[in-house]
């Protein structure tokens, strides 16, 4: 999916646009889905593509919503970050590009991973709302 950065401007919010193709951070604890607890799946917000499931949600304090795995195992590209002075791996959706936040190696069992995204990455669709 090949969008102008025109085309993903009109698309998305300044937030969304700063977050998602500049590869931005939103403030702890200020994201829409940091702690919610609802079933359903997350969404890319920029594309649409589905990403984490929330039974791989859990709280892991950091004040982002946080995922042990994503949904499938070709959803997201993984590429290094050695921004800020320190190592991280970057989170992008495999569809669009866009940045969804980063992967840490100090997650729950049974994958030990920490998927650190951002809510303005995100669209969440409840269970209830299933085809």
């Amino acid at each position: 999916m090949h969008m102008t950065n025109e085309e993903w401007h009109e698309k998305l919010t300044p937030e969304e646009f700063h977050v998602l193709r500049e590869k931005g951070t939103e403030r702890p604890f200020s994201g829409e889905y940091w702690d919610s607890k609802d079933l359903g799946v997350y969404s890319c917000r920029a594309c649409g593509a589905e990403l984490f499931s929330s039974h791989s949600k859990f709280d892991a304090h950091c004040g982002w919503p946080s995922f042990y795995e994503a949904m499938h195992s070709d959803a997201v590209n993984y590429t290094d970050d050695n921004t800020l002075g320190m190592h991280r791996i970057e989170v992008t959706c495999k569809k669009c590009g866009g940045h969804l936040g980063h992967s840490f190696p100090d997650g729950p069992e049974p994958t030990g991973q920490r998927f650190c995204i951002n809510s303005l990455s995100l669209k969440f669709k409840p269970e209830s709302e299933k085809k």
